[in-house]
């Protein structure tokens, strides 16, 4: 019996997920989560052999609970299953240690089938988003560059990024002018939307 983890913060999508998958033979759901900060402790406690986790969720995202698992739990393979399909969100990912990446429009075949392979030692990735992944390259931006543009996403000002990141203003106005550098773009705003765009945020 493969034993299952879900992490997903909405909670239709999970209990559907849950249902679908509770009707194969070989697949047993083991846990339910909806937030980020509780897949680690809900792993430890339930030792599933693969974890099935969104990326966006409350608490931490599943490209960090990928990591965590990697770290804590390395038996538990990790599959990652997510609405942004974004070049980037796959190189993190599997920089993380996840052993599949798939977008949820596909049918619910394609998880079981999934499920299956990782748990095999094979790599499961969605074939669009790998050819995609390739064109668009890795991640140019550094760690403090992504951490700026993030602070600039919501419109802050150069004082109220500086303030939040403990940095001066000069030192902001150097990072948000090397991540519009090496985006392509021509301002801050749409800097972030490239960055977004491609996963790098």
């Amino acid at each position: 019996m493969i034993k299952v983890l879900l992490a997903e913060d909405q909670g239709m999508m999970r209990g559907a997920l849950a249902l679908l998958l509770g009707l194969e033979e070989d697949l047993e759901v083991v846990a339910q989560v909806g937030d980020g900060a509780q897949v680690l402790e809900e792993a430890l406690r339930t030792r599933p052999d693969v974890a099935v986790l969104d990326i966006e969720m409350p608490g931490r995202s599943g490209l960090d609970v990928a990591a965590d698992l990697r770290r804590d739990l390395p038996a538990c393979k990790v599959l990652i299953v997510t609405t942004f399909g974004r070049p980037g969100y796959l190189r993190r990912a599997m920089e993380a240690g996840a052993s599949g990446f798939l977008v949820k429009d596909g049918p619910i075949e394609d998880l079981v089938a999934a499920l299956r392979r990782v748990l095999a030692g094979e790599q499961v990735v969605d074939p669009a988003l790998a050819t995609a992944a390739l064109s668009v390259g890795p991640n140019p931006l550094t760690e403090r560059e992504r951490d700026v543009l993030s602070a600039a996403s919501d419109g802050a000002t150069i004082a109220d990024i500086a303030g939040r990141l403990h940095l001066s203003e000069s030192t902001v106005r150097n990072y948000l002018s090397a991540a519009i550098g090496k985006t392509g773009a021509r301002n801050r705003i749409e800097a972030v939307g490239t960055a977004r765009h491609n996963g790098w945020l």
